[in-house]
């Protein structure tokens, strides 16, 4: 009977927690900010616009240099085909 008191509330308590985990958190701290002006959104508008607009002059990244560019050829050397023919392995079993 004693044993029934501990593992009842502890099987509850297991069962209850996954209904517990689907409960959306509650924000205690958060800022009951009024919402913008007309101006202010205006205001917000012409920024992003601004901001898009520094980023279209941003000029285009150089390619890398490549000082080895003159010494290698732009198509792929063939590679060598050694033709020589596989040996006849010896044989693995024991005697």
């Amino acid at each position: 009977m004693r044993a029934l008191r501990i593992v009842l509330p502890a099987s509850i308590m297991l069962l209850a927690s996954p209904a517990l985990a689907q409960i959306p958190p509650v924000n205690l701290w958060q800022d009951n900010k009024p919402p913008k002006s007309q101006e202010e959104r205006d205001a917000e508008s012409a920024r992003d616009k601004a901001y898009k607009d520094s980023l279209k002059k941003i000029p285009d990244a150089k390619q890398p240099a490549d000082p080895w560019g003159g010494v290698r050829s732009d198509t792929a050397a063939p590679a060598k085909s050694t033709s020589s023919k596989s040996k006849p392995r010896a044989s693995s079993t024991a005697n």
